[in-house]
């Protein structure tokens, strides 16, 4: 039995991550951290969890959370993982950072994007990328793993085949997503999060500028063998979870079907699922999951290949994900602990 810690347990993609992990039949919580919530148990932060057996919450410690845990997850922010990490390793525990502290090769890019200096540059070359359909066996070999967006997660999945096989112009990509409102945190307190200013609206953020558009042109890039950049725009939508991408790209090349070949890429990959000519993929069917549905349109008036993807963002985006990341780190199948379909209705 695998003994888990997750540091910042309050939040929605910890708790989301002891939603999962309470269902795993490998692994057992053993260390909650919290700052807020401190000395009580999680259930006062989130009383859907009353009547399960999980430790109180306590303050961060290092040494703490080492004795009690055999591998840590960090959901806590950005500028938190990159404190943490170089103690926790030096410890011999594995650690997935769900934030976006080692998402990004280049120290630069991420100051731009981020607002700080990083403080464990040393570990940029070792973290692993966490998306287990692209990078499974070096994340089965690592000891860092970096959790990624939840918006690029569902845009290099849209993309990765068509990208890896060079049948797109990569200069012609563009990616449009909507995202429901908890992928801003639990702890946002700003007014365009209140619901009054979200219910019964739609609108762009962070237009030209969202903090996930390297890490998608990073791996999109790697996957091509040539820099690529992307046109990307976020969008907010009045609904707690969930995030639809539609991205669009030239195609050079005619090809008979589309569909197959993203079923061909993706075979033996459980939680990317390639739907039939025609049919498109709804959030509502990944809800609570850690799924990425995928449909694919070639439109022969344009010439345009338009994919679209559905995953849960604090599933397959987020704690969903990270799980999938810790099953391939500690051994196990895959899949374990992560295959219960939607919540429907």
């Amino acid at each position: 039995m695998v003994r888990v810690g997750i540091i910042s347990a309050s939040g929605y993609a910890g708790a989301e991550l002891v939603r999962y992990l309470l269902g795993h039949p490998a692994v057992k919580i053993t260390y909650l951290s919290s700052k807020t919530f401190a000395g009580q148990p999680l259930s006062n932060a989130y009383p859907s969890l009353l009547g399960q057996d999980l430790p109180l919450c306590e303050e961060y410690n290092v040494d703490a959370a080492a004795e009690k845990a055999d591998i840590l997850f960090q959901a806590h922010g950005n500028g938190i993982g990159m404190k943490l990490a170089p103690a926790v390793l030096e410890r011999n525990k594995k650690f997935v950072d769900i934030p976006a502290d080692f998402r990004l090769k280049d120290a630069d890019v991420y100051k731009q994007y981020y607002g700080f200096d990083h403080t464990a540059q040393e570990l940029l070359g070792e973290a692993v990328y966490g998306i287990p359909e692209l990078h499974a066996a070096e994340i089965a070999n690592a000891r860092l793993v970096a959790n990624p967006g939840c918006y690029a997660t569902g845009a290099i999945l849209a993309l990765a085949p068509l990208v890896a096989e060079r049948l797109v112009d990569v200069e012609s990509i563009v990616i449009d997503s909507k995202s429901g409102v908890s992928g801003a945190g639990r702890s946002k307190v700003e007014v365009s999060s209140l619901f009054t200013e979200v219910n019964e609206g739609f609108k762009a953020y962070a237009v030209g500028r969202h903090r996930h558009t390297p890490e998608i042109e990073q791996e999109l890039s790697a996957l091509a063998g040539m820099r690529v950049r992307v046109t990307f725009t976020p969008h907010l939508v009045p609904m707690n979870r969930g995030i639809l991408t539609t991205a669009y790209a030239k195609l050079l090349r005619d090809e008979t079907s589309l569909v197959e070949l993203y079923r061909d890429f993706y075979a033996r990959k459980k939680f990317v699922v390639v739907l039939d000519e025609g049919a498109q993929p709804n959030t509502k069917n990944v809800f609570g999951t850690n799924y990425c549905h995928i449909g694919v349109v070639k439109d022969q008036r344009t010439g345009m290949a338009i994919i679209t993807s559905a995953i849960d963002n604090m599933g397959k985006g987020a704690a969903g994900q990270a799980v999938q990341n810790m099953n391939l780190l500690c051994g196990f199948e895959e899949e374990l602990g992560l295959t219960a379909p939607a919540v429907f209705p």
